[in-house]
């Protein structure tokens, strides 16, 4: 089964905000960014399948991506379903502040040990590879030959990493853009 995850468009928070599990706006650059995204999707054909993050800055991509999609007169448009796994970490206590603002003393050690140690009150990289690795491992049970994936860079870093794509050394270095696709099979 193939699999193309694509990350959320830019949002509108201040750059070094922590905003994790919070909903947050996208940018005003939406539509042309989502434009983009929907062309660089469409280049891998139709899909079985669309899952999303129900945060709306995921959700409202993959609509615009259904919405604004070329008709195929042989596939019919899927739902979009939400699985809340497919959520970005939970960034707990630090959610919505400005790392630059972080009076936390765990701060300093989270920063030498980020892929191990979780936020306060929030998740760690493990609960969240565990998340995405419980949701992957349950898409691989079904059918399908092509589906589409919309979540948020800490997501595609766990697929990533689930799917061989990458080492867990250096794994950021491989985090795509906002707007920006992963493919990888199952």
């Amino acid at each position: 089964m193939e699999v193309i995850l694509i990350r959320h468009t830019s949002v509108d928070v201040p750059k070094g905000t922590c905003y994790g599990w919070t909903d947050v706006p996208v940018r005003d650059t939406f539509p042309q960014e989502a434009a983009l995204t929907r062309q660089q999707l469409e280049t891998y054909g139709p899909v079985d399948a669309v899952y999303s993050s129900p945060l709306t800055r995921a959700r409202k991509l993959a609509e615009y991506c259904l919405l604004h999609s070329t008709p195929d007169t042989q596939h019919s448009t899927p739902d979009i379903i939400t699985d809340d796994r497919l959520k970005e970490m939970n960034m707990g206590d630090w959610e919505m502040q400005r790392y630059d603002d972080i009076k936390d003393p765990c701060l300093d050690e989270w920063y030498k040990d980020y892929m191990h140690l979780p936020t306060p009150n929030g998740e760690g990289f493990p609960q969240l590879y565990q998340r995405v690795a419980s949701f992957l491992d349950e898409l691989r049970t079904k059918t399908y030959r092509r589906v589409a994936v919309f979540a948020h860079g800490g997501v595609l870093i766990c697929a990533g990493l689930y799917g061989g794509l990458f080492p867990a050394d250096g794994a950021w270095n491989h985090l795509v853009p906002y707007g920006g696709l992963q493919h990888m099979t199952l």
